[in-house]
């Protein structure tokens, strides 16, 4: 009730210890070799070239067009994998951030582009901090259900995990890896080119949103929601997101066209996202 922990603290367990590895310079060298080419694959990422993270540009413009859709923000999860930890499945990314709605509050009441692109930068960041500790097995809802299974095992009602529990998920999202884009030329052969897989709506007025990034030019996105709900629609909402992340990336390529403008210089266009 205090916060705190019940029971007696057992003084006679060792203290953690960190580990020391002896890392044989063969392992090593191949460590620096795996960075390297790891490194390069993620310079020649072109939402790179803006300093900002593929999938929180995208969880940011779900935010942006779930706000125009529905005239507000909502408890929105998005997959996150825990393949560091063995047998690892899955942790949510709780990407509807303080710092998000910020930014879209900023781009719908008219903000002035510099400060809205600040806003953006530290919704990236945040939501990149998020994933990471969703990664690192510091997120908070997968120890919420273990919370959850021993109250139903001790037979001890909480009225936190009640009402935790029980909070629903409008905006379920999740991108799609896709690991075969290498061996085929996306260009010539359009046809190989997979839409991906979907899934339903976890809220009966909510949405449910999968996306996959397939190469440089393009992204596909399955939308679903209910015909029994008449506030949500999913052409609507997926018009609302292509355009979502087109405002989105006029705002952050602005200030590299002005700049190069005032050197007299010409910047390369963005690509099509969409």
């Amino acid at each position: 009730e205090d916060g705190h922990c019940k029971g007696e603290v057992d003084r006679s367990l060792p203290h953690p210890q960190r580990l020391l590895w002896d890392i044989p310079s063969e392992v090593q060298a191949q460590v620096h070799s795996s960075l390297a080419v790891a490194q390069a694959l993620a310079d020649d990422v072109d939402c790179h070239k803006l300093r900002i993270s593929p999938d929180a540009f995208i969880q940011i413009g779900l935010q942006l067009a779930y706000y125009r859709d529905r005239g507000g923000f909502c408890l929105t999860y998005e997959a996150s994998m825990t393949r560091l930890f063995r047998e690892g499945r899955t942790e949510t990314v709780r990407s509807c951030s303080n710092e998000s709605c910020a930014f879209v509050k900023a781009l719908e009441g008219g903000e002035a582009e510099e400060q809205c692109r600040c806003l953006f930068k530290l919704a990236s960041e945040r939501h990149q901090n998020l994933y990471r500790m969703a990664m690192t097995g510091a997120g908070i809802d997968r120890h919420l259900f273990c919370l959850y299974v021993v109250s139903k095992y001790l037979g001890v009602e909480s009225p936190f995990l009640k009402e935790v529990l029980s909070e629903p998920w409008r905006l379920s999202t999740s991108q799609t890896p896709v690991q075969q884009i290498e061996l085929f030329d996306l260009k010539n052969h359009p046809d190989y080119i997979s839409l991906g897989g979907g899934f339903g709506p976890v809220a009966d007025d909510g949405y449910g949103v999968s996306y996959i990034i397939v190469g440089e030019d393009m992204i596909n996105f399955h939308v679903s929601s209910k015909y029994s709900c008449s506030e949500t629609d999913s052409h609507r909402f997926g018009a609302q997101i292509s355009k979502a992340l087109q405002d989105i990336m006029t705002v952050l390529t602005s200030d590299t066209k002005t700049s190069s403008s005032s050197k007299g210089t010409t910047q390369p266009q963005p690509k099509k996202l969409l």
